[in-house]
């Protein structure tokens, strides 16, 4: 039976790059999930009382653009949007790279088989900020969404810390995905739980 659930992220957060890893490498080795990718800006959720939102300023935040050209990407290429989505990922965390730069985002989309100069022209058009706004708000709203990654399946919002990504193993990766979203799908007694510690 497909699973369904949906999933935060912001690309400046090494625990939303580790959850959104295990899931594209769990759909890219045939899991049955019915996913949604779920743009959260950090740099609304941390906007000081009293000043403007970020969707006023966009300019000021160093994860928006990419998160408004992944949306892009995502309902317009949705065939590629996975690899695209890991390999902006990975260009923050394992090279380094400035994701606020747009010529480095233009080469991991053209390079993941999408049209960066379309993603741009839209997001130019404001649409890739409408969108995050919109579906950031939305998951607040609905969920009380404050973090990334958060899952959500049906009416559950669980902020969930992953310490290992797949590293290619997508049985690992499958498994380790369906174990949350059974977790919150079986036990709706389950709060919380947290470890103390972390043993590593």
């Amino acid at each position: 039976m497909t699973q369904a659930f949906e999933i935060t992220w912001d690309y400046r957060c090494p625990f939303a790059r580790i959850a959104n890893d295990l899931v594209v490498t769990g759909l890219m080795n045939g899991a049955d999930w019915d996913v949604h990718f779920m743009p959260f800006s950090l740099g609304q959720v941390h906007v000081e009382e009293g000043q403007p939102d970020i969707w006023d300023t966009p300019e000021k935040d160093s994860g928006l653009l990419a998160l408004q050209t992944a949306v892009i990407v995502r309902d317009v290429f949705p065939d590629q949007f996975p690899g695209i989505h890991k390999a902006i990922f990975d260009a923050r965390h394992k090279q380094g790279a400035r994701i606020d730069d747009e010529q480095v985002l233009r080469d991991i989309i053209d390079a993941g088989g999408a049209n960066a100069t379309v993603v741009f022209e839209r997001v130019a058009r404001g649409e890739g900020l409408e969108i995050v706004r919109k579906e950031h708000e939305a998951a607040a709203a609905s969920h009380d969404v404050w973090g990334v990654p958060t899952f959500i399946v049906g009416n559950r919002a669980t902020f969930v810390r992953l310490m290992n990504d797949s590293d290619g193993d997508g049985a690992a990766a499958i498994a380790t995905i369906e174990r949350v979203v059974d977790l919150m799908s079986d036990w709706p007694d389950l709060n919380e739980f947290k470890n103390t510690t972390v043993d590593r």
